[in-house]
């Protein structure tokens, strides 16, 4: 369960490229025409990579502008559908992302993500709230947040209790709904008729569950990220049981925290950062996992331990889809599936190449997944 809130992943080491001739001396020229073409394409993507980071790091600070003054926006995409198969129920509708798998994400410009003839005004809701796992913080979002603003959505992350820049401690945490607060608060103060697209990561997952059931007529759908997607009467302690003594990596990476001593029970779990990566973001490129292991914070304990009341009328109400991650160390794409046949959602897409941190590993698939669900119409009254 250690690595029930986070995120890592490894970056491809480039070899750095051999001095340069203009004009290649003769004995090397004719068989030499594609290394000339690595060497101009390693530079290239050097450069997209520093231009990547500027503006990530640029995207950092106006994120922490809007948590102090207001919100944030984003777009769309499409992908490749397929059946189920083998499904003892009606199949629920695929999607894959279509691009192969590599090591990076391609770095695309925003008119290249979207369809031109989108006009958000059809969607039910431009406004997206993005919740964070376990660890975990609004800054894990910063990429999500900033390729969604620039399509034109609205964008909120939020830091739940102890977690982010959120001044708690994990450890005094002693419920699930302490620990949600900032996002049933957040909710609550929706104007008349609002509604949003909640989108959890990991355990929060399980916090966009208790939302909906407090709040089905503000959530429009609900977006499942990697993430725990429990039944009513299941805790998070629950699921992630199921496949605990066949992940190695999971337990070997938790460190319990006994804040009231060593005979009472843990009040939280923090991680092992030298295994962070292997288990978070084995896909993930090596800055973000830096940012990774300087923020990330102690899971509070009480939460995962709190078993969900969830209603047919309540939380049943809202549309709910999810986003696998088959690369995924922390929560193996067998108990994703698992979780998806339990509870089964409305539809189900596989974000290829994935580690449990798709908003660092794959975030141009990750948004346009999410701008493709905004756009499924509503086909029901609530």
């Amino acid at each position: 369960m250690g690595n029930l809130f986070a995120c890592f992943s490894r970056k491809e080491v480039k070899k750095k490229p051999s001095k340069r001739f203009s004009n290649p001396p003769p004995a090397v020229a004719a068989g030499s025409s594609n290394r000339w073409n690595r060497i101009r394409s390693s530079k290239k993507e050097k450069r997209e990579d520093s231009l990547t980071q500027e503006q990530a790091l640029a995207a950092a600070l106006l994120f922490h502008q809007h948590q102090q003054n207001g919100t944030l926006p984003f777009d769309r995409s499409a992908s490749l559908r397929y059946p189920v198969p083998g499904s003892k129920k009606q199949s629920l509708p695929r999607s894959s992302s279509s691009r192969a798998r590599s090591f990076t994400d391609p770095l695309l410009q925003p008119h290249q993500l979207v369809h031109q003839n989108l006009n958000l005004d059809d969607l039910e809701t431009r406004h997206f709230v993005l919740v964070h796992g376990g660890g975990f913080g609004a800054w894990c979002w910063y990429k999500t947040i900033a390729l969604l603003e620039e399509s034109g959505f609205k964008v909120d992350a939020v830091d739940l209790t102890g977690s982010g820049i959120h001044s708690s401690d994990a450890s005094s945490i002693t419920s699930l709904s302490q620990y949600v607060k900032p996002l049933t608060s957040f909710l609550e103060k929706l104007g008349n008729g609002e509604k949003v697209i909640l989108v959890g990561h990991d355990f929060g997952g399980a916090c966009v569950s208790y939302a909906m059931e407090l709040f089905p007529f503000k959530v429009a759908k609900a977006v499942f990220v990697a993430a725990a997607m429990l039944t009513s009467g299941q805790s998070a302690l629950d699921m992630f049981s199921q496949q605990a003594d066949s992940n190695d990596l999971m337990r070997s990476a938790q460190i319990f925290i006994y804040a009231n001593g060593n005979d009472h029970p843990p009040t939280a779990i923090d991680l092992d950062k030298t295994l962070l990566r292997d288990l978070l973001f084995n896909q993930s490129p090596a800055k973000d996992v830096a940012l990774a292991s300087v923020s990330l914070r102690p899971i509070p304990f009480a939460p995962v331990l709190e078993k969900l009341s969830l209603s047919d009328s309540k939380y049943g109400s809202v549309r709910r889809f999810y986003i696998e991650t088959p690369e995924d160390n922390a929560i193996p794409l067998s108990l994703q599936q698992s979780m998806i046949s339990s509870n089964p959602p409305e539809k189900v897409f596989r974000l290829k190449g994935s580690d449990h941190s798709p908003f660092f590993a794959k975030p141009q698939a990750l948004h346009k997944l999410l701008v493709e669900i905004s756009k499924i119409p509503s086909t029901k009254v609530r």
